[in-house]
């Protein structure tokens, strides 16, 4: 019973420091983001499979790694997309699209 109040102290501590950093308005990373949430989850996994505070921490480890990886191929992802759109509404306008590539002669 010590343990689970334990975790739900931490897990409210870090849900209150959450929203304190969101009421700044700084905006957090994708990978910031996953890393945040993948570590959150992996702690309390961790803990409740190794049963003491190791597991925790090496869940934590584990999991913050694992969601910054997510999270860096949910934004890769997110400016392909958006790269496509650029494009796409470029050609409608233009007929062709864009060259960035191609140099002019000096005359």
């Amino acid at each position: 019973m010590k343990k689970l109040i334990a975790y739900i102290g931490i897990l409210s501590t870090f849900m209150l420091t959450s929203n304190l950093a969101h009421a700044q308005h700084k905006k957090i990373s994708d990978q910031g983001k996953g890393a945040i949430i993948g570590g959150a989850g992996g702690a309390v996994v961790g803990g409740i499979v190794g049963h003491n505070v190791g597991g925790a921490l090496i869940g934590g480890a584990i999991g913050a790694g694992g969601g910054y990886i997510i999270g860096n191929e949910h934004r890769k992802s997110v400016e392909k997309k958006r790269r496509a759109a650029y494009r796409a509404a470029y050609y409608r306008k233009h007929g062709h699209y864009p060259n960035a590539y191609v140099y002019r002669k000096p005359k």
